[in-house]
């Protein structure tokens, strides 16, 4: 689409309609792509802009300018690969996003305004073993709940992503066998939250939102190809390839923790042997530092041993670190990401959690893609995934007629 002429002038919402064709329809239809890009992708440079819309610099420049006059977006002094730039904002508009993580113990709920400021945010535990019943009205009580201490009317709640550990087939909208939470697998979530919650919703895997996470929330917005993995009671990936989530055929990829480790290993929840996950989930590590100790172990405490050098919980977390790195070779090996980010509960462990995994993903990769492929820790922590759940919904520019209508 060619460039628009320099402009800062902006149609009326109370006048006629531009004609299709003409100069303002133009700037209106360049508008709104830079407008959803800055949805979908959260702030960005002018440079990044005019890369993602396909418009020229001048353009984009023009475009912010006149957008930045009518209040629509800010612009904040920042460096990219070093030099000056500026980064653009969508200004809030009154209108937020619900992102919303089920886990086998948790449930976090956050509220996004629209320029990707979290507004409110709460996680409370939940009971092992939960329902589906159980898990979607303890999250449509902590919306509620959010939403009144914000003081944020339900009509400006554009809709909720919601997150699930564990696979879905994106045909039904059902979560499959071999999910973190059994008691859920053949329900429809898109049907049962939707009607709980009485707002467009949008379902996906916990590990392709912290994924997206990543690549919005996250300092990777550069990044066009990232693996996001995800150790918790589970191990998941997503994958952002191109700069878009892959979903493959049915909507079922990323299953890195039913990576095969050792052959004559323990059984797997998904009926396979020696998978990823009965050998480096936190669940397992749980397991192993439990023996024969008078302490109750979790996660938490895990990272509280590791932290103070304790022995056997650091032998643990390096072999469990080596496993995850040689999974994630094989992947690497096929796809080539530039950067591999590392969530889930354990984030606080750092260098501990990594070195091993840096050490695994170098032995078994192709030594030229293990030498150029960047592993670091979530800087996001354990909410990546509501997060991501907040950025699905502000990506879905239809959901929000009142920003893109002011235009």
């Amino acid at each position: 689409m060619p460039a628009e002429s320099p402009s800062t002038a902006r149609s009326s919402p109370s006048g006629p309609p531009p004609k299709p064709g003409s100069q303002s329809a133009l700037r209106e239809r360049n508008q709104h792509r830079v407008i959803a890009a800055l949805m979908s992708g959260g702030p960005r440079t002018q440079a990044e802009l005019a890369r993602q819309t396909g418009l020229s610099t001048a353009t984009v420049s023009n475009i912010v300018k006149s957008m930045a006059v009518t209040g629509i977006v800010s612009t904040v002094p920042t460096t990219s690969s070093g030099r000056r730039a500026l980064s653009v904002v969508l200004n809030d508009n009154g209108q937020v996003a619900a992102g919303i993580d089920i886990g086998r113990r948790h449930l976090r709920v956050v509220l996004a305004s629209p320029n990707y400021r979290v507004l409110q945010e709460a996680s409370v535990p939940l009971p092992l073993g939960h329902s589906a019943q159980d898990g979607l009205a303890a999250a449509a009580d902590l919306l509620d709940t959010l939403l009144e201490d914000g003081g944020i009317s339900r009509g400006a709640l554009l809709g909720a992503g919601i997150g699930i550990p564990g696979p879905i087939d994106r045909r039904s909208g059902t979560v499959v066998q071999g999910a973190i939470l059994p008691e859920w697998v053949g329900i429809n979530i898109h049907e049962t939250f939707s009607e709980r919650l009485g707002v467009p919703v949008l379902i996906d895997n916990d590990a392709n939102l912290g994924a997206l996470a990543q690549v919005t929330w996250g300092p990777h917005g550069a990044v066009d190809n990232l693996m996001f993995i995800k150790v918790g009671s589970g191990i998941g990936s997503g994958l952002v390839l191109n700069g878009a989530l892959f979903y493959g055929n049915v909507g079922i990829t990323g299953e890195l923790g039913h990576t095969t480790i050792n052959e004559h290993g323990l059984i797997c929840r998904c009926g396979n042997r020696g998978c990823l996950e009965t050998v480096a989930s936190t669940s397992t590590m749980i397991e192993l530092l439990s023996r024969g100790g008078s302490e109750p172990v979790d996660t938490r405490r895990i990272i509280d041993r590791a932290l103070t050098g304790d022995t056997a919980t650091l032998r643990v977390i390096d072999d469990a670190g080596i496993a995850i790195g040689r999974a994630l070779a094989h992947m690497a090996n096929l796809i080539n990401p530039e950067t591999i980010v590392v969530g889930g509960p354990l984030t606080d462990l750092g260098e501990i959690l990594l070195g091993p995994i840096r050490r695994g993903l170098s032995r078994h990769a192709v030594p030229i893609i293990g030498e150029t492929t960047s592993v670091c820790m979530s800087s996001l922590g354990d909410r990546a995934e509501a997060l991501g759940g907040a950025a699905v919904v502000l990506a879905q520019s239809g959901l929000s007629p009142a920003l893109v209508g002011s235009t």
